[in-house]
């Protein structure tokens, strides 16, 4: 028997038996489909309402060196959506237990899942909740789908548009425990560097009073002066030139000393004023982490169960299921016949060979 007359016999047996046993299978699905009907009712299966919020990454995450730096060069801007990093970035953050814990106090969802604190493994049974009714996932345009199951369409909408607003306080949040301590050095080395300016100042000023102002300018004065008045003979003027010289004499060098080092000071507090103030913007300011490209809606109409995919998957399955056991009655209804004839035949054999 080849191949195409093997299937054509095994095509014509299974229409047979479908022939033979039609009542009992239709009657055999049809009370499938009604369990399937009933058992996918709300009354067993808590219908769930779908929302979903759309949003993107920005491109940049400092404030101060996309606004107010001037050292700093990109080619990054606010006002760019992000790319793999970033969008990286936010799933990362997403899924993290701080926005997972935020999101379960806002909305109490423990107490929404009835969950019991005092029964057994709530904390697991509540994340696995959470895990199955809430997901992120990262769309073909470098987006971020925030997909909310909830048996209420309301709350299911607004747990969906929070979430964006938690994802952007636990960015800033993150970004503010570091930005902080920056600003805290970056702070305490300005106010040192003033601190030590106003001493220097200080000093100066004394030696102002003594008369030494400018070291170098003074000295080449009070030398061409003093050359002037031994030209005269003035000894008076002499005796108060060389008094001026003496002082600049002795308080000159350190006149000078706090002269350059003012000046490093200055340029120093230049560049530490402008890390202090990009510092405090960071630790004082924030802006945005994420565009909402689509805002989540409540839902008119529950996403599961879908009724009808249950339905006709369980009567499919029955069917199938069906089949299969009707083939194996009948070839074993089969089997015990041969068996029995073969039975019959040797014993009308045996009877008659004994007569």
């Amino acid at each position: 028997m080849d191949e195409q007359t093997h299937n054509t016999y095994n095509s014509k047996y299974l229409c047979r038996l479908l022939v033979n046993y039609r009542k009992p299978i239709l009657i055999i699905l049809a009370m499938a489909a009604l369990c399937a009907i009933i058992f996918s009712a709300p009354f067993f299966i808590t219908p769930l309402y779908k929302s979903t919020t759309v949003i993107y990454p920005t491109s940049s995450n400092s404030i101060s060196k996309v606004l107010i730096s001037t050292t700093y060069q990109s080619e990054k801007d606010i006002m760019n959506f992000g790319e793999d990093e970033q969008t990286e970035q936010m799933l990362q953050v997403l899924n993290s237990n701080r926005v997972r814990d935020k999101v379960i106090s806002r909305f109490n969802l423990m107490e929404h899942y009835e969950i019991k604190p005092d029964s057994k493994y709530p904390i697991t049974k509540l994340n696995k909740l959470y895990d199955a009714r809430i997901k992120f996932r990262r769309t073909e345009y470098n987006a971020v789908k925030i997909t909310v199951m909830d048996s209420d369409p309301a709350l299911s909408a607004r747990i969906a548009n929070e979430i964006a607003e938690i994802f952007d306080s636990t960015m800033n949040q993150m970004q503010k425990e570091v930005a902080i301590e920056a600003y805290r050095i970056v702070e305490q080395e300005y106010n040192t560097l003033v601190a030590e300016m106003d001493m220097l100042e200080d000093s100066l000023n004394t030696l102002r009073k003594l008369g030494v102002f400018d070291y170098e300018s003074q000295v080449e004065m009070l030398s061409r002066q003093m050359a002037v008045e031994l030209g005269k003979g003035n000894t008076q003027g002499i005796n108060n030139i060389q008094k001026q010289l003496d002082i600049l004499a002795e308080y000159g060098g350190a006149s000078y000393a706090i002269n350059e080092r003012l000046d490093n000071d200055r340029l120093q507090l230049s560049l530490v004023k402008s890390k202090y103030e990009e510092a405090k913007v960071d630790a004082t300011e924030f802006i945005p982490h994420k565009f909402v490209v689509t805002s989540a809606f409540q839902a008119e109409r529950k996403s599961y169960p879908v009724r009808w995919i249950i339905v006709v998957v369980t009567v499919l399955s029955t069917f199938l299921l069906l089949i299969f056991c009707i083939v194996i009655y009948d070839r074993s209804k089969d089997f015990f016949r041969n068996e029995t004839e073969k039975y019959s035949v040797k014993k009308t054999t045996q009877t008659k060979e004994n007569k």
